[in-house]
């Protein structure tokens, strides 16, 4: 477990220096398509600041976009003091506690670090699920905290955004920039084929990373509970009762235990969350692991 911590906190150093090379090649791809190397300085100059305002911000941000409220003891003492008792268990600082006003079940956690992590459940979620579900659901989220997970995941919400941004923008400067006689051709085709595998690849990585992250949670969270029936028993549930959540975005779609956007065909092939029955089985093959 202490091997992963670390493991995650070097990959957040690589993923901060990883997302400001990636910023700087699509700023100088758009700047050379251009003519104008002052663009390559100005997306630069852009990407440190978004990343510093990112890495700050994130967890009010996905709290504005989710639309949850933070709660007290007094207002759902059985969710606080799941969450209470986990953490204690867990030897982490008690984290903020919300609610979701949202009858998909599903919970997130978010947060630069432990010392300043939100964890939140939908009322979806509080409804279906028993005393040793809850508690298991709580844990995987617990251990997003303790894994150093939420810090990863800032890192990465900020770059799917931001070059999806990026990439839009750079398109559009380039398309009325200049007059058609002057626009190279070639240009052109690099910033369209640019300003679509950007994205993309940025989406991918996040995939992957949201991926691994959801099965170590699940095993994670049976460490601290002690109980892998518990989690098994929870996953089942959330695949039985699963169903869009009401305020559906992208960006924070991978913070979620489960898929909490409608999905499609295509776009199952770049889902942030390995499928259910692939987590339910990896529990019960450890089962004796744990």
């Amino acid at each position: 477990m202490y091997k992963q911590i670390a493991a995650n906190k070097r990959k957040t150093v690589f993923l901060f220096i990883g997302f400001v090379v990636f910023i700087g090649l699509l700023g100088a791809i758009f700047a050379w398509a251009m003519d104008s190397w002052t663009i390559a300085i100005w997306v630069l100059v852009i990407a440190l600041i978004y990343a510093l305002i990112q890495y700050f911000a994130s967890s009010s941000l996905a709290v504005a976009m989710t639309g949850a409220h933070e709660i007290e003891k007094k207002d759902n003492p059985k969710l606080y003091n799941t969450v209470e008792n986990l953490t204690l268990t867990a030897g982490l600082p008690m984290p903020k506690v919300y609610i979701i006003d949202d009858k998909a079940p599903n919970a997130f956690a978010t947060g630069r670090d432990p010392n300043h992590a939100i964890v939140a459940a939908t009322t979806g979620l509080l409804d279906i699920m028993d005393e040793k579900e809850l508690t298991a659901v709580m844990a995987h989220e617990i251990s997003h905290v303790k894994n150093y997970d939420i810090r990863v995941s800032c890192i990465t919400f900020g770059l799917v955004c931001l070059v999806g941004l990026l990439s839009d923008l750079g398109l559009r400067m380039f398309y009325l920039g200049d007059s058609d006689e002057d626009r190279s051709p070639i240009g052109f085709v690099v910033v369209l084929i640019t300003a679509i595998l950007a994205p993309l690849a940025a989406a991918i990585a996040q995939m992957a990373v949201s991926r691994e992250r959801e099965y170590l949670a699940d095993a994670s969270a049976v460490n601290i509970t002690r109980y892998p029936e518990g989690m098994i028993a929870a996953l089942k549930k959330l695949e039985v009762h699963s169903r869009p959540m009401h305020r559906q975005n992208a960006a924070t779609e991978a913070l979620y235990i489960n898929e909490p956007m409608k999905k499609g065909f295509f776009s199952n092939l770049f889902s942030t969350h390995p499928p259910i029955e692939k987590r339910i089985e990896r529990l019960e093959n450890g089962k004796n692991n744990f």
